[in-house]
């Protein structure tokens, strides 16, 4: 996030963390970064310049609201043993937006978030994963890849770039 530019694309974060210790985590980002980083609440319009990070014990969905894009908190069980879960954002970011999404999976352990880059993937999304050398744990990257999601594989310094190129050409 502290490679991107005030204006970039709209953003939504699932982050493997605990309750209670997302929104100092998004305060912490938003005074390095940027862009405007918070915690995510339901009905938050995705717009340029702003992350939106998941509540920590709360899954994230993005839902298409007419002309925009928003979020919607919920609770539920968990998936994968996580909540938040990527895999639940990813689903819901293939069903709502498809092509006009771009789908990235960092470092993390476990396979959660490959099923849904592989369904975000599916329906015609860019996709890409940090490479393993860059990564502190290369579990999801690798799950991702080996599903089929995964359209390039990039270090973790070249996502950002690539992803505002891939948003550039498409606008």
């Amino acid at each position: 996030l502290m490679a991107l530019p005030a204006n970039a694309p709209g953003t939504v974060i699932v982050q493997h963390m605990p309750e209670h210790f997302t929104a100092s985590f998004a305060s912490r980002l938003d005074s390095l970064c940027a862009m405007q980083v918070r915690e995510a609440r339901t009905g938050d319009s995705v717009i340029s310049g702003v992350a939106l990070i998941a509540a920590g014990g709360k899954h994230l969905l993005l839902r298409r609201d007419g002309a925009r894009y928003c979020v919607e908190v919920k609770d539920g069980p968990p998936v994968n043993r996580h909540k938040p879960s990527v895999d639940v954002l990813f689903r819901s970011v293939a069903m709502s937006a498809g092509r006009n999404a771009v789908g990235v999976i960092l470092t993390g352990m476990g396979g959660d978030g490959a099923k849904g880059l592989k369904e975000m993937r599916d329906a015609g999304a860019r996709t890409v994963a940090q490479d393993e050398a860059s990564c502190v744990v290369f579990g999801m990257p690798r799950v991702a890849i080996e599903t089929g999601g995964v359209e390039e594989v990039l270090p973790l310094e070249r996502i950002g770039p690539r992803v505002l190129e891939w948003v550039a050409k498409a606008g």
